[in-house]
């Protein structure tokens, strides 16, 4: 299969996997995947991920969805794909997004790396907005 939009594509896995009740999804690996699960990790949207690069040559990643101990529904309200292939979205450091005044995150792709939007704020850069998380 080949996907045009791997980010995409690991956000509808996750959505997907979420919707269907699922504990655990397996997404295709890639380092920006990587980069993102390690971010949604640190923020508390999920309960653990583990890569597994033994088989073939682009390997897992395993992630455990995190639910609500009293409702049962997902930690991840939302998950919308910001910047595309077709339309880049790029946002200086003056101009990055806040997601629902700052309760939720956005992930920028910038030159030191991939991180949220706070950490580009403290650390005075900008980039190509990934994706909203909520």
């Amino acid at each position: 299969m080949n996907v045009t939009d791997p980010i995409a594509d690991f956000l509808t896995r996750i959505r997907n996997a979420q919707l269907a009740g699922h504990r655990i999804v397996e997404i295709p690996s890639s380092k920006m995947k990587k980069a993102l699960t390690a971010i949604l990790y640190e923020q508390g949207y999920i309960l653990k991920y583990k890569f597994e690069d033994d088989q073939g040559i682009q390997g897992t990643i395993k992630i455990a969805l995190k639910y609500d101990q009293q409702t049962k529904k997902p930690v991840i309200r939302t998950l919308k794909r910001v910047s595309s292939p077709g339309l880049r979205e790029y946002r200086s450091k003056a101009d990055l997004p806040r997601v629902l005044n700052g309760l939720g995150i956005a992930i920028i792709s910038t030159s030191k790396g991939v991180m949220t939007d706070k950490h580009a704020r403290k650390n005075n850069v900008g980039g190509e907005v990934l994706c909203y998380i909520s």
